[in-house]
């Protein structure tokens, strides 16, 4: 018999494809009569240093041996980070859920992978680690992402739909059925940070210089065009297609970086606005730090006539690792936490691969 109060004190650990740091989220949970509730006890960002940004940015060409060390250091790290988290707090959880640093995700060759040696944080913390979030999954044939859209179902129901915006905008919602359903938009803090670094900025702050710029139609029209936007059913990209995909239109040495953020924002605000027309979405719950863009935010009202909830900072910044947290919860007691309808697996599975404190 399961005992579902064991395991309802949970640290969630999230770092995005957008570099901005991790994020660390203490969470409580309840359930009662099938219904969750969370709140949120603490939460804070540890802002990456230029050597943490380059060896996470970089990761994909190491060698097998530098990758692996970068995978211990870096959980090294995490650990560090929240023993120090939690001695600030005088709190002992019941347990971490990371979900790591995507570097490699290729399901479609039936494998996807995180830095972020879970033992190694659970051996430095004395806390049970959940990691490794996505790999059953993709043993499934599932993509292995979206995973935070059974959180958004269970803790955010009263939304349509919830919008993420962070290094890739994703989205999820019930399907006519009833049954969630989510997938990658577009990339989105990802394209923009990129372009505002050649500025010499981390990112454009309110996009105030894409506001400055113009839309350059032929580029506009071409990523419009990309195969991706086309797919139906589960799918998810990920740094690779970024580089793969993306980049190549993006030559600065030939255009002004302001005309590329602006045609990059109206590129992102298409994209995401027809996916709220076409779904009739009604309010859309935002998160993510492109939420704190301004100048996107106004180009997608534009495009659509769904009501962009925009809640609390500290929800905009920390949903995901709150829902990761959610995740950890429901792998402890053997609930359910990936589902097959927004991956394209063969069943629902109970995902993470959990290391002893």
């Amino acid at each position: 018999m399961k005992n579902k109060d064991i395991n309802n004190l949970v640290i969630g650990l999230m770092s995005g494809t957008s570099l901005d740091g991790l994020d660390i989220a203490l969470c409580e949970f309840k359930e009662y009569l099938g219904t969750f509730s969370f709140k949120i006890i603490a939460a804070k960002t540890i802002t990456y240093d230029e050597d943490w940004k380059k060896k996470l940015s970089n990761a994909q060409h190491l060698s097998a041996i530098q990758y692996f060390e970068t995978h211990t250091k870096y959980g090294r790290f995490i650990a560090n980070e929240i023993n120090q988290f939690l001695n600030a707090l005088s709190i002992k959880p019941n347990a971490i859920a990371s979900h790591g640093h995507t570097v490699f995700h290729q399901p479609a060759l039936g494998f996807t992978n995180q830095l972020g040696c879970g033992a190694s944080i659970a051996a430095l913390t004395g806390l049970n680690t959940v990691c490794d979030f996505r790999s059953k999954d993709v043993s499934l044939a599932g993509q292995g992402a979206p995973l935070v859209p059974i959180g958004d179902k269970l803790l955010f129901g009263e939304y349509d739909a919830c919008l993420n915006i962070g290094g890739i905008a994703n989205i999820s919602y019930d399907n006519k059925n009833g049954d969630r359903i989510a997938y990658d938009l577009c990339v989105a803090n990802m394209l923009l940070n990129y372009l505002a670094e050649k500025k010499g900025f981390l990112f454009d702050k309110g996009g105030e210089m894409a506001k400055s710029g113009l839309v350059d139609d032929l580029l506009l029209n071409q990523l419009n065009a990309l195969k991706y936007y086309k797919q139906t059913g589960a799918k998810s990209i990920g740094r690779e297609w970024f580089e793969n995909n993306i980049l190549n239109f993006f030559d600065t040495k030939e255009k002004e970086v302001i005309n590329l953020l602006a045609t990059a924002i109206e590129h992102i605000a298409t994209v995401i606005a027809s996916e709220l027309n076409n779904n009739k979405i009604k309010n859309v719950l935002l998160t993510g730090g492109g939420t704190f863009n301004s100048f996107l935010i106004e180009r997608i009202k534009s495009k659509t006539n769904s009501i962009l909830v925009i809640p609390s900072v500290e929800l905009i910044n920390f949903k995901e690792a709150i829902i990761f947290a959610f995740l950890g919860y429901l792998r402890l007691n053997q609930i359910t936490n990936t589902l097959k309808t927004v991956t394209g697996a063969n069943k629902d599975s109970i995902g993470g691969a959990v290391y002893l404190g």
